[in-house]
């Protein structure tokens, strides 16, 4: 057989392997889930808030920052593992807020059944855990203002010592570098 068909053979297996772990996830997951966040919460309004403003506000900034930091790191030598690990270990955070999603945004009957067990067992969660990624979204958006500035600040000190190195008298008797 050619290499090429070899090749062509496995994608096709591959691919067929994915869909059919889309479909048995898709099946599962949401049911899973909304069982998960319901034995949280024990049917109380108060945990069901809770657990969802903190699963949305952790699950929502720290994917970003770590995606964020991974960009800004993608042009430094050695680090590509950096990278995808961050990448990765931000895909790993943001499961809850995407298994909350595919609960809420889901039209299979697991995701009808994991809506009905969450309205029951984890009242006000998925309400909360808007909240807590649009506040998640928020505080990343804050922090990647103040890093930037922090840096803009810092590169001005660095121009304005060099100025005033400049500037100084090099020797005894010597006068200043003359101003630009």
């Amino acid at each position: 057989m050619p290499a090429w068909a070899k090749k062509a053979i496995w994608a096709g297996v591959i691919l067929v392997a994915l869909v059919v772990a889309y479909f048995v996830l898709a099946a599962f997951l949401p049911r899973w889930w909304s069982q998960r966040v319901g034995s949280l919460s024990s049917g109380s309004f108060s945990r069901g808030i809770t657990w969802g403003l903190l699963y949305g506000l952790v699950c929502t900034v720290v994917p970003l920052l770590l995606f964020y930091f991974a960009w800004r790191s993608r042009t430094r030598k050695h680090a590509k593992v950096w990278v995808i690990g961050s990448l990765v270990l931000g895909l790993l955070v943001a499961i809850p807020n995407l298994l909350t999603l595919s609960v809420v945004l889901g039209g299979s009957s697991a995701a009808h059944a994991g809506e009905r067990t969450m309205d029951v067992d984890a009242p006000g969660f998925r309400g909360a855990s808007l909240w807590g990624a649009i506040i998640g979204v928020l505080v990343f958006i804050a922090a990647v203002y103040l890093q930037r500035k922090y840096r803009k600040r810092g590169e001005e000190v660095t121009r304005l010592r060099n100025n005033l190195h400049q500037r100084e008298p090099q020797g005894p008797g010597e006068s200043p570098a003359p101003e630009l």
